[in-house]
């Protein structure tokens, strides 16, 4: 079996294909013959090391991966099931699944939904994990789709473009933020009413006129302010990302005399419960064209050329990575 595995060399993030031995895998409860994987944004900070995402190494990149249960000392997995994961820190601290196969706790791993298949819920992935999260963070605000008209940033992005057909699918008015008028027409398949540029979100004053009853942001920075200083009375703002870094320049304004709620969401440690309901939701609510729309597939030697991509923001919809 092979694996992209990351080493420091001189300083530096190098990123190869090797073959793996079973007994250099990690400890864990369950091992998992993994089919699919994805490259998402903090994958690519660790694969080009433009982040600090890993701290030791060797280590193998890939936050979430679907496959199946090759042995488990875990009763609640069998050999042969199917399984997915996403978060816990895969990945980052302990070995993840740009990997042939992997070696995890079982408390880790997500029993493969009904309806959906391995390459299905790599589509999702942790970014389609955390767009459903975000939408589930709006609902509990209590925003619904008469309430008006929902912003989603970095929207060509895998967060984003998840978050953008969710949305749709559940009756909201989506305005999709992009700096790319390449990816207008994608966004507008998936269910975009009107997009806006990024540079339209580039500065803001304390209060703006009121545009948005919600909000998800996977940008941070002045986006994030930006879009705070534009919610209606009530609204809220489901933040996730810092693609455009992690300040935030704005006043406590949005929230003391709009009553704005800055909802932080984090998918890597969801508690379990929290886990299950949202990809139940993610099965439910997904339109089957959203399969189709938003795959690139790639192989586990092509990783490295697309983290860069990632990171240059020249891609659109989901990475997968295919490894069975």
């Amino acid at each position: 079996m092979q694996a992209l595995i990351l080493e420091q060399q001189d300083g530096k993030t190098v990123a190869s294909v090797q073959p793996l031995d079973e007994s250099q895998l990690p400890q864990g409860d369950v091992s998992v013959d993994i089919q699919w994987s994805s490259l998402n944004y903090k994958d690519a900070l660790a694969i080009t090391g433009k982040g600090k995402i890993i701290r030791n190494f060797p280590m193998v990149p890939g936050i979430d991966f679907a496959g199946v249960v090759h042995s488990s000392e875990d009763p609640r997995f069998h050999v042969g099931q199917q399984v997915l994961l996403t978060g816990w820190g895969v990945g980052e601290n302990h070995w993840g699944g740009l990997s042939q196969r992997a070696r995890v706790k079982g408390d880790w791993l997500v029993a493969m939904p009904q309806g959906l298949d391995g390459r299905k819920a790599m589509i999702i992935g942790t970014a389609g994990f955390t767009a459903m999260l975000c939408v589930m963070a709006l609902e509990d605000a209590g925003i619904r789709p008469q309430d008006g008209e929902i912003v989603v940033t970095g929207a060509s992005g895998g967060v984003g473009s998840t978050a953008v057909a969710l949305l749709h699918k559940l009756g909201y008015q989506v305005a999709a933020v992009s700096g790319r008028e390449s990816t207008h027409d994608y966004l507008r398949s998936l269910g975009a009413n009107r997009i806006l540029g990024r540079d339209e979100f580039a500065e803001s004053r304390p209060l703006e006129k009121q545009l948005w009853a919600g909000a998800i942001d996977t940008v941070g920075d002045k986006v994030l302010a930006k879009v705070l200083a534009q919610m209606n009375y009530g609204g809220c703002v489901a933040a996730c990302g810092l693609a455009g870094g992690f300040a935030l320049p704005t006043t406590v304004m949005p929230f003391i005399l709009r009553n704005v709620r800055l909802q932080g969401v984090d998918s890597v440690m969801t508690p379990p419960a929290r886990r299950t309901d949202a990809w139940k939701r993610l099965t439910q609510d997904l339109p089957e064209s959203f399969f189709v729309q938003s795959a690139t597939e790639i192989t586990l030697a092509q990783a490295p050329e697309y983290a860069d991509k990632i990171i240059n923001n020249q891609t659109q919809g989901r990475t997968l990575v295919t490894l069975a």
